[in-house]
């Protein structure tokens, strides 16, 4: 990409593109609108992080693109995706998986174009910007004071475990996640993070570096933080034990503790809010329309949406009227398989929690909005049942000691025991029932029994 061809980028490179990722793009795990016809691409923005200057390669073109999809409804229907593209003339037999094809016209024609991240050397340029801050057109990148330098020549490696984002990893010490589905505006995965790395929290890994665009509208679009190298996913940890016949209630406590931990020191950084009557009345309405919308999209849901709205009613009952909660920001997306136990310098019983994005498919306006800390507690108590549904037998009454233990360590560790609140504790864990059931039917139709059976417990119980 020589001079000339950055200058016409922008009015000439996307049209060329277009045929390419039309058939690209939707395949992609991160891609959101599967199932949904592409009907056009425009371009946000367009950056050369390593120019081709006429050679062979490789160039690194970084892309904000939004995606045209009139089938979803708005904002979806125009989301903006982040795209780190390679530029080669002939690619390599060790990248043949990242091919996405080649260009027969434009600025680039006649060069071959592939996933940027897969290509080492690619992936290694975006550290070395990274460590040293400043910006390079509409980029700015970016580093935290309070950290040591990142070392150089670091070797990078994709991470294939990724869904709606995707990760490198940096010599075991670092991991880059690079956001794909962008919206504008700070994205809780950096803003929170960062937040309780000012607090002195270590039970989050501090942010080391980020970059973000700035210009036509702020995007976060990546995060470097430490590797926990030698941790164990929470998740998988609980299927073990389930499998041995362990107890796990010494780590659903624990695990307790360090959620507590975070919020204190998430309402120490950040501001928090007292949820009065409207407030109260407003969050039980948007329960209730979630429900609704889920019954017309799963019929199963439909004999049991009377008793599971009310759950959603008592919030706002006569008696609750005079009932304020305290909100501040939180998780958003709490469950076993965001918290990682050992890896790093703390030691193999220390436990620490990832992965502050939220629940990616909601609006990033209302994933930054303060809710009761009792949202990330409910996460965390479906999580436990979704654990025990998967060993067979069911072990309902492993899912049980672990939601008290859990409980029991919060309140421990100086957070508000959730079960004192039961009112706002079983709409919090209809409502991402309600969720689970929906997400299931869409992705993986084989697990709609595990949210059903909770609905099912929910339903009887109120």
């Amino acid at each position: 990409m020589s001079e000339a061809a950055s200058t016409r980028t922008p009015v000439a490179l996307l049209p060329s593109l277009a045929p390419l990722l039309h058939a690209w793009l939707p395949h992609q795990r991160w891609f959101a609108g599967k199932g949904h016809p592409v009907t056009g691409f425009s371009l946000v923005s367009a950056t050369e992080l390593l120019p081709l200057d006429g050679g062979s390669g490789p160039g690194l073109l970084h892309l904000l693109v939004r995606v045209k999809q009139p089938g979803l409804p708005a904002p979806s229907s125009q989301d903006c995706y982040q795209l780190l593209l390679g530029v080669r003339e002939t690619l390599p037999p060790h990248l043949a998986r990242a091919l996405i094809g080649h260009l027969a016209e434009g600025p680039l024609a006649g060069r071959t174009l592939y996933e940027g991240l897969h290509d080492p050397r690619l992936a290694e340029l975006i550290l070395e910007r990274l460590r040293t801050p400043g910006a390079l057109g509409p980029l700015r990148f970016d580093r935290f004071d309070r950290v040591p330098a990142i070392p150089a020549g670091l070797a990078a490696r994709p991470l294939d475990a990724e869904q709606s984002n995707s990760s490198l990893v940096y010599g075991d010490a670092y991991i880059l996640k690079l956001f794909r589905r962008v919206h504008p505006g700070p994205n809780p995965d950096l803003e929170l993070p960062l937040a309780l790395a000012r607090a002195g929290c270590d039970r989050v890994p501090a942010p080391i570096a980020w970059y973000e665009a700035t210009s036509p509208e702020p995007y976060t679009l990546g995060v470097l933080q430490p590797f926990l190298r030698g941790s164990q996913d929470g998740w998988l940890l609980a299927l073990d034990s389930l499998a041995a016949g362990r107890s796990f209630t010494d780590e659903a406590r624990a695990l307790g503790s360090v959620t507590a931990e975070v919020h204190t020191a998430l309402a120490g950084e950040l501001p928090t809010v007292m949820l009065r009557r409207p407030q109260t009345e407003h969050l039980a309405v948007a329960m209730s329309q979630r429900l609704e919308a889920a019954a017309q999209a799963v019929p199963a849901l439909l004999p049991y949406v009377p008793r599971l709205r009310a759950a959603f009613d008592a919030l706002a009952a006569p008696g609750s009227r005079d009932r304020a909660w305290r909100a501040q920001r939180v998780h958003g997306d709490l469950h076993l398989g965001q918290t990682l136990r050992g890896g790093g310098p703390h030691g193999d019983g220390h436990w620490s929690v990832i992965d502050f994005e939220g629940e990616p498919a909601r609006p990033l306006g209302e994933r930054r909005r303060p809710q009761p800390p009792v949202r990330d507690v409910a996460g965390m108590l479906r999580s436990f049942d979704y654990a025990a549904r998967t060993h067979r037998p069911w072990n309902p009454d492993w899912a049980e000691r672990c939601r008290t233990a859990y409980c029991e360590g919060y309140a421990e560790a100086g957070g508000d025991d959730p079960r004192a609140e039961p009112e706002l504790l079983r709409a919090y864990e209809t409502d991402k029932a309600v969720y689970e059931v929906l997400y299931e039917a869409r992705h993986r139709p084989d697990w709609l029994p595990v949210p059903m059976a909770a609905i099912d417990r929910l339903a009887a119980a109120t």
